[in-house]
């Protein structure tokens, strides 16, 4: 290997907005992700709406109108 060409290469912590912190190693100190395997409803066999940017919410209102007018 190329010696100053590589990133270096250390341990690092990765935090779900759930709580939930893993250890890990990367080329990033931290890194926040929405969704873990702790949290996810592929792994916990529940369902979960996760809601960004108000976009349920805004599907809901606008089809509302619609039902209302038929």
């Amino acid at each position: 290997m190329k010696e100053k060409v590589h990133p270096k290469y250390e341990l690092a912590t990765i935090m779900c907005a759930c709580g939930n912190v893993l250890h890990t190693r990367s080329t990033k100190k931290t890194i926040n992700v929405d969704i873990c395997s702790k949290c996810h409803p592929f792994f916990t066999g529940k369902q979960k709406f996760v809601d960004s940017e108000g976009r349920v919410d805004k599907f809901i209102k606008k089809y509302a109108k619609k039902a209302k007018k038929q």
